[in-house]
């Protein structure tokens, strides 16, 4: 029977690390994951300019460690997915992770001990280019020194690229298990802590046949935000491959806020660790558990997104009423009845005074005095029309006469009306496009709700005719927006 012999050329052990990892930043990540899997407690990595060395208090390894070290596509974690001390579950699966260094730098050396045997090899990647015919890597085998702990050293000499500590760190905080127990790493001397993130923290917590889906959703409640750090970090065995929004950037503003991690040990990544394998019944749960956390949590989410601009419209609404109520004051005849202000005097505080709507005869006129009792009397037997509000709803009342009127901010639907009265409470719809677009800025928005609100009082006065209505709406904005000394009117009321 005739065969063909499979060979592969040398170039492409230095191509795995040039191009596999297209990032230079992923071979500490690497290396510091290598630690982890070989039960280090301690990774102390030194970054400077011309090299960078990785060191770690691992099991070390033996001459057979090493020669598995170097085999490209080694099965050993994949056989092994537990370590031997801490039970950790191994990150690496594919045996190529230390490749990635060949990425960054020209020769690297693998220093370890383990018990009774030391050694260090060098890879040196133009001396393997040059020797076509050999596939032997450099070892020295060294007397032990028993002062010494068992661990591994790497160290990378010849960089052709420069490293960021910043960068180095975030990447670490993301792509490193530093929150597993019994697991510290240190950056030039600097131990590295995952951040702290203000802000509200939603949990979930799913099953699924191929395993749990837990994690935390946090809306960042910080004004300066990183869009570098943005989305939910998807982990697997604490290890960042990914980010993804989830459809969040639908329900808040700012999708920089939007943070968190969601953790599920059993997706299948790709080989450079930059990706999920998405055609796969795993990856398909997953993200059918995570469309099902989302829509659970959009309620609190929404909420959360009307909180912050809340305190703004409270501020807005409370000053437009006040200037609401002294254009009230300034044009009593555009009053709905239980709205009419009578002047008398001033007050204690220096303003106008303000008389019930049962004024003597003297300040108002006997029949519409008379009405004005019989409507309220009506008003007060009649069960009052009130819809269920949502619990973010703003709402603020002007105390004007005997019955005042309320103003309610509140969700009535994209498709809803732009504001519409029932009784004595003017709503005003924050879901609709007109009112999203003037709310971005505190001039426009502040003149979108004296509008609607003036609008509504206006028609309140008359709805019969809606033309006098809008005149004395154009009348009460000017009074109200346009800045000029307070008079008392003439009695013409």
């Amino acid at each position: 029977m005739n065969s063909i012999e499979v060979t592969v050329d040398k170039s492409h052990i230095v191509t795995i690390g040039e191009r596999l990892y297209g990032e230079s930043i992923e071979l500490i990540r690497e290396l510091i994951n290598n630690a982890y899997d070989a039960d280090a407690s301690e990774v102390k990595v030194t970054l400077k300019d011309d090299f960078i060395t990785v060191e770690d208090d691992g099991i070390g390894m033996d001459l057979d460690g090493l020669k598995q070290y170097f085999n490209i596509g080694s099965t050993l974690k994949r056989n092994n997915p537990k370590s031997p001390k801490f039970e950790r579950d191994r990150i690496g699966e594919f045996g190529i992770g230390k490749f990635a260094s060949l990425s960054a730098c020209s020769n690297f050396g693998v220093w370890t001990k383990k018990g009774d045997f030391q050694a260090e090899a060098v890879f040196d990647k133009e001396e393997w280019k040059a020797s076509s015919d050999k596939w032997q890597i450099p070892l020295n085998i060294e007397e032990p020194d028993h002062r010494l702990k068992d661990g591994t050293k790497v160290t990378l000499k010849g960089l052709t690229k420069r490293f960021n500590i910043d960068d180095v760190e975030r990447r670490i905080i993301e792509a490193v298990p530093i929150k597993a127990p019994n697991f510290s790493v240190y950056l030039n001397g600097h131990k590295v802590s995952a951040r702290f993130i203000p802000g509200h923290k939603i949990p979930f917590m799913e099953g699924t046949e191929y395993g749990v889906v837990w994690g935390e959703i946090i809306i960042s409640s910080q004004l300066e935000q990183d869009m570098s750090e943005a989305g939910i970090e998807c982990k697997v065995k604490q290890v960042t491959i990914t980010r993804d929004f989830f459809g969040l950037e639908e329900l808040i503003k700012n999708i920089a806020r939007i943070k968190g991690e969601v953790n599920a040990d059993f997706l299948p990544i790709t080989s450079d660790r930059t990706g999920f394998i998405k055609d796969t019944a795993q990856y398909k749960k997953f993200f059918e558990v995570m469309e099902k956390v989302i829509k659970r949590i959009r309620p609190v989410l929404e909420e959360l997104s009307d909180y912050k601009e809340n305190k703004r419209a409270k501020r807005a609404l409370t000053e437009i009423l006040a200037k609401v109520k002294n254009a009230l004051i300034l044009n009593p005849d555009y009053c709905p009845e239980g709205l009419i202000p009578i002047a008398e005097g001033v007050s204690d505080t220096g303003g106008p005074g303000l008389l019930q709507a049962k004024a003597s005869a003297s300040s108002i006129d006997k029949e519409k005095a008379q009405q004005i009792d019989k409507v309220e009397k009506k008003k007060r037997k009649r069960k009052p029309v009130v819809k269920r509000l949502t619990p973010t709803a703003v709402v603020r009342k002007l105390k004007l006469g005997q019955q005042g009127v309320s103003c309610c901010i509140d969700h009535l639907g994209p498709d809803g009306p732009e504001c519409l009265t029932e009784g004595a409470i003017i709503y005003v719809n924050r879901d609709h496009p007109l009112y999203q677009q003037e709310a971005r800025k505190k001039d426009t928005y502040i003149l979108h709700i004296a509008r609607l609100l003036t609008q509504e009082i206006c028609l309140m006065k008359d709805p019969r005719n809606p033309r006098q209505a809008f005149q004395r709406q154009s009348r009460l904005l000017r009074d109200a927006l346009v800045d000029k000394p307070f008079n008392l009117p003439a009695s013409s009321a």
